[in-house]
């Protein structure tokens, strides 16, 4: 079809879904209870790390919305929902974005998180986006207006950025990204300054630092010092018929990658490897980092993540991939134009249980934005930018023109997705209440402060 009769399909779509039933959150009388959801989650889970990760979700309301995509995934599966499916990142939030490396090494802004990945509805993301700021201009106590300013920028965001890529070749599309370098050029002194520190920081946070922060050397061998319980020793990894399967088990993540990056991993020796919790809804899902060396000593580290079902396949489909890490991505892949040059995935086959796997580099120019700690004005300029980085992974699935024809170019739909995000805030203060009197109650058992 020619871009102009996607956008007419996008414009007509308003006819089965209209836009203002974007606003509403569905009062369900049958909805799940949020902390029956939360605790289905942890038996998959590593028990002993269980409280550790309702601890960190209780600590804000911010914090425990950042651990609750699997209650919002439950949520949207019955507000209006529309047929324009996009490749999804699943967990949209304002922490999930955030500077790296490209290939190229210049340092980009995009969305970092893919865990949740899937196919589905365009607008999940985009309230899950604009749900997080609300809440989090909450937690930094904005007043209402300079929240709701906050929250209409990042989905201005989304939409403005979607509809000049709906007018834009897909090669186009594709290689368009966010440049930090480009970001600090349009910022003013103040904001650059900012920006700077953050910069500065991720510019840092590569494997010689992490090999000087993470290691030491033990009678003439570097190893991962433990720092119980945040990292652990893997020492019961590394003997016997447990070492053959963790080699068995790298070797088909290398196959996953092509030919010319596997080869180059294949000049880095195995020098160690621990167990490393990270995050707040991914604690207690099995994250383990590996050094690997080279023949002159220069050090690689990896992190290879367990992936389990999305929050998002119960409601939106079932992915066709049948390893869970080979969804994240394929997911990533996607929606990234920059992603990291050594992401693959592999299956560990252990007790007759088979757990997946997706690997990427540990730390590699990574950077983001403490949220709690930034003020009404520099939170609007950083959820217009999340918007944006949104847009262009959501443009990528080809659905762009049809997307920007339902949305349309005026700020009503700002508005719309605001009003929404507002009645999803109280939503959550709700359920983080009632996270909190189940640990009152000790339902759930909770470690502070890890």
């Amino acid at each position: 079809m020619a871009e102009s009769d996607l956008i007419e399909a996008g414009r007509e779509h308003r006819n089965v879904v209209p836009l203002e039933a974007h606003a509403e959150l569905s009062d369900d009388p049958n909805r799940p209870d949020p902390v029956d959801i939360l605790v289905g989650q942890d038996e998959t889970r590593l028990q002993q790390l269980v409280p550790i990760r309702h601890g960190r979700m209780r600590v804000t309301p911010f914090t425990f919305y950042r651990g609750a995509a699997a209650i919002m995934a439950s949520d949207l599966s019955r507000t209006a929902t529309t047929d324009i499916r996009v490749q999804l990142c699943g967990d949209a939030h304002l922490s999930n974005f955030g500077i790296f490396r490209g290939p190229d090494r210049r340092l980009v802004f995009d969305v970092n998180d893919f865990d949740e990945t899937a196919s589905g509805p365009f607008e999940w993301d985009v309230k899950r986006l604009a749900a997080s700021v609300t809440i989090a201009g909450r937690n930094n106590e904005f007043t209402p207006k300079e929240i709701r300013r906050a929250t209409r920028a990042s989905v201005r965001g989304y939409r403005e950025v979607l509809g000049e890529t709906a007018h834009m070749s897909p090669l186009d599309v594709h290689y368009y990204r966010i440049e930090v370098e480009s970001l600090l050029a349009k910022a003013g002194k103040k904001r650059r300054k900012e920006m700077g520190k953050t910069v500065n920081k991720a510019l840092r946070k590569d494997s010689v630092r992490a090999l000087n922060k993470l290691t030491t050397v033990v009678d003439g061998h570097r190893r991962i010092v433990p720092v119980p319980p945040v990292v652990t020793r893997a020492d019961h990894l590394l003997e016997g018929e447990e070492r053959e399967q963790v080699r068995d088990f790298f070797a088909r993540y290398l196959e996953t990658l092509p030919p010319h990056r596997a080869a180059v991993l294949r000049q880095y020796r195995f020098v160690d490897m621990a167990h490393k919790i990270v995050g707040v809804g991914s604690v207690g899902t099995r994250c383990w980092i590996v050094l690997l060396e080279s023949a002159d000593g220069a050090p690689l580290f990896l992190q290879f993540k367990e992936a389990t079902q999305s929050v998002l396949e119960p409601y939106a489909g079932a992915t066709d991939y049948e390893q869970a890490g080979e969804r994240v991505v394929r997911g990533q892949r996607l929606m990234q134009a920059t992603g990291d040059l050594l992401l693959g995935w592999s299956r560990y086959h252990r007790d007759d249980h088979a757990i997946d796997f997706y690997f990427r580099q540990l730390w590699d120019g990574k950077g983001s934005t403490e949220v709690e700690d930034i003020g009404p004005n520099r939170l609007r300029n950083y959820a217009w930018h999340c918007g944006a980085a949104l847009a262009l992974a959501h443009a990528r699935s080809g659905m762009a023109a049809t997307i920007s024809g339902y949305l349309g170019d005026d700020k009503a739909v700002d508005r719309i997705f605001a009003t929404f995000a507002e009645r999803y805030a109280d939503l959550n203060d709700l359920d983080y209440a009632a996270h909190d009197a189940a640990v009152k109650s000790g339902r759930i058992l909770v470690v502070d402060a890890v």
